[in-house]
């Protein structure tokens, strides 16, 4: 039984919610960055980047990087940029983008529900990335990114956000770079939000689509307040943590595809040669037209400039295993380990991650730039992902990228 409480938001005055909005801290460099809030005073991307503020080559986990970033928040609090709401609510999130929509339900989640798997996870994480967003959400005293999060679908809490979007104003709407419309509607009906709040205890598990590292953060925050507190009830603020809770049939999950930088020492021949005993090989018919995989167990590879088309051989995986099945798994234990050395893709510096949305063109411009091939993959699914999760396994890194991106800064929870 899921816990998804509403809460008192921090948010940007409607005016300015476009300005303030970003992407996470976590899709791009210091340098992009930078270069997008040169004449944007408030941006988000001051507060989750806050290295912007400070000297060009300054050490991303320098302590003024998070001092910064919360004095950031607290000016522009006072400059009345952000205010927050004077008592608890849910909020309607919909992103509509390339003629699809996905409308979320912001609120928060419980830190005992991620900690006893109620809230299921697919990915690892790192200590050295979990450690940074302890120190950020500790000194803003919030957490200041959403996790996204997934839900079997239900046709009670769809029919109920769709309902009150349709009778209510919308209160925020822009449309952000790359092209996503963004809204949003606070639902401060006690009754709607009782029924919300029983519609998700009932719905069943939640499941991290995007924001591992985010959610273990802030997860380890809560617990480490809990431990230092006497008397407490459980309900303070700090035992939750903000999200974003989508229906799985709504989301799109692109292809993460995958360039490396050179044959391990092999000859185009010889690499041939060796993908023939676990794959079928074959040139890509549309000569000069990228291949994107029709399905599952299908690959595309670049290199020498040739698209070729690769299908998984039969009885070169275990088809009854989750995650073996998995098409990046297949990759990565068919050819990126045994035949092109790469053992571990987090670490190895010859091989590099491109999403989908930037399209197969931007592999061939790889491979002529710094790369010797790229491989294109088909999308991992939803139902892959929460059958992983469901059996307690971990996906391969790498595995997903959803699109559009929850924007920051629209919601920030306060942890006092």
């Amino acid at each position: 039984m899921a816990v998804f409480r509403p809460f008192r938001a921090i948010r940007p005055r409607p005016d300015l919610a476009a300005r303030v909005a970003a992407l996470p801290y976590d899709c791009m460099s210091s340098e992009e960055a930078r270069e997008q809030t040169a004449d944007n005073p408030y941006s988000f991307l001051h507060i989750d980047k806050a290295e912007i503020d400070l000297p060009a080559g300054t050490d991303l986990y320098d302590d003024r990087v998070y001092e910064t970033a919360a004095g950031n928040l607290a000016r522009l609090r006072r400059e009345g940029v952000f205010a927050q709401d004077e008592a608890p609510r849910f909020y309607v999130y919909r992103q509509t983008w390339r003629g699809r929509s996905q409308v979320g339900l912001v609120g928060c989640a419980s830190i005992d529900d991620y900690k006893n798997n109620v809230i299921k996870k697919h990915e690892l994480t790192h200590p050295e990335k979990e450690v940074d967003r302890i120190r950020h959400v500790t000194a803003c005293n919030a957490n200041t990114g959403p996790i996204f999060l997934t839900y079997r679908d239900s046709r009670s809490i769809a029919a109920l956000l769709d309902d009150w979007c349709r009778t209510h104003r919308c209160e925020v709407h822009f449309v952000a770079e790359g092209g996503a419309e963004q809204e949003i509607w606070p639902i401060g009906d006690a009754g709607l939000i009782r029924t919300l709040r029983e519609s998700f205890a009932a719905s069943g598990d939640l499941y991290i689509a995007d924001g591992h590292h985010r959610c273990a953060s802030a997860a380890r925050v809560g617990f480490q307040r809990r431990a230092g507190c006497s008397g407490c009830t459980g309900e303070e603020e700090f035992n939750f943590f903000l999200a974003v809770a989508f229906p799985e049939h709504q989301l799109k999950i692109f292809d993460y595809n995958r360039v490396v930088k050179d044959l391990n020492g092999l000859g185009v021949k010889a690499f041939l040669s060796r993908l023939d005993a676990l794959f079928s090989v074959e040139v890509h018919a549309a000569e000069g037209q990228p291949y994107h995989p029709e399905a599952g167990h299908y690959f595309g590879m670049y290199l020498d400039g040739l698209w070729y088309r690769l299908r998984a051989r039969r009885g070169s995986f275990d088809e009854s295993d989750a995650v073996a099945r998995l098409d990046v798994d297949i990759l990565q234990k068919n050819l990126l380990a045994p035949i092109l050395g790469i053992q571990d893709p987090r670490r190895d510096h010859r091989i590099e991650f491109v999403g989908g949305i930037r399209g197969l063109g931007e592999l061939e411009r790889r491979c002529r730039a710094d790369m010797r091939l790229a491989f294109a993959m088909h999308p991992t699914t939803t139902e892959e992902l929460m059958a992983i999760a469901d059996s307690g396994n971990i996906m391969p890194p790498k595995s997903t990228w959803f699109e559009p991106k929850l924007l920051s800064g629209l919601f920030i929870h306060d942890l006092e």
